[in-house]
């Protein structure tokens, strides 16, 4: 999240991409956060390729359905990607005054605009796989509304809800295929868990630019000494979690799984433990954020092994 410095540089011409700043179609792609749409998409394919039809023909897989599914998705992720950014320009311009996209690449009126035109195309096309995804994708697009207007000024309910819809997110393919499948369930929570962690982790990161808008997140009210300790909770809640799914692989006998969890999800979530108790700068919590998300990406590659 993030004043008075916003524009520090000029600003683009009502209604246009800016004609004299380079790389606009990478500032837009900065904007909706192409890395973590497409990692999203992957997730969601994994999710139904290696949890819920292992045995299927990728022909069945890769269903038109669950096509017009990801879309939809991608559709609501990116919307609230653009409303978060329309509504945080001025605290954006403290905490991260270098990668300001709405005011600079688009003006605020078409970052508005296209957050209601995708979040309308998500909502619409997942309605029409069915009535329960469409109220899922709309629940979605509200939060996301809510979070960006209210909730992450408030603490722990910004996190919360950004840690819903992660774990929202992971079980959207269950909820289309119906399968019965409960290891997607721990995974939805692990998902949880871990942004949990990662969003008050940001939160400390931007505690300077939160504070000067009157944000009311978990460090500003409780400092970040205790902030900590409530994110070494989900940490260890996360790191059980973890340990629980790697005996339970390796009691029968899926040893690739097993040391996956082990040695690139447990391993480094033992170091962020450790990280977390000596940083007090915020470079140190820019590095403890990037760090989850590797965890992240570690954890939803080990869905390619699972059942080995």
């Amino acid at each position: 999240m993030s004043a008075a410095l916003l524009y520090t540089t000029p600003r683009a011409p009502e209604g246009t991409l800016s004609a004299l700043e380079p790389g606009s179609w990478q500032q837009l792609a900065r904007l909706v956060r192409m890395p973590n749409l497409l990692i999203m998409a992957l997730c969601l394919l994994l999710v139904r390729a290696c949890l819920l039809l292992p045995e299927a023909p990728w022909q069945q897989v890769l269903a038109p359905a669950f096509g017009v599914l990801t879309l939809a998705a991608l559709s609501v992720g990116a919307a609230g990607y653009i409303i978060n950014d329309y509504y945080d320009v001025k605290i954006d311009a403290i905490n991260r005054p270098g990668r300001l996209v709405v005011g600079r690449a688009v003006n605020r009126r078409h970052a508005m605009l296209a957050h209601l035109l995708l979040s309308g195309l998500g909502v619409l096309l997942s309605g029409y796989l069915a009535p329960l995804l469409g109220v899922v994708n709309l629940g979605s697009a509200l939060l996301l509304w809510g979070y960006s207007v209210r909730f992450k000024r408030v603490a722990l309910v910004g996190n919360v809800s950004i840690a819903t819809l992660t774990a929202a997110l992971v079980l959207l393919p269950e909820l289309q295929a119906r399968t019965g499948n409960s290891a997607v369930w721990g995974y939805a929570l692990a998902a949880f868990l871990l942004t949990m962690v990662r969003e008050i982790v940001k939160d400390v990161e931007d505690m300077r630019g939160d504070a000067q808008h009157d944000c009311r997140t978990l460090p500003i009210v409780w400092g970040v000494a205790r902030t900590k300790w409530t994110v070494g909770f989900f940490l260890l809640c996360l790191g059980l979690l973890v340990a629980g799914a790697s005996y339970n692989a390796l009691a029968t006998h899926r040893w690739v799984l097993g040391g996956w969890l082990l040695g690139l999800v447990l391993l480094p979530l033992a170091g962020l433990g450790y990280r977390l108790r000596r940083a007090d700068r915020k470079r140190d919590f820019t590095a403890l954020s990037a760090w989850c998300k590797w965890i992240m990406l570690a954890g939803v590659l080990s869905m390619l092994v699972i059942r080995y």
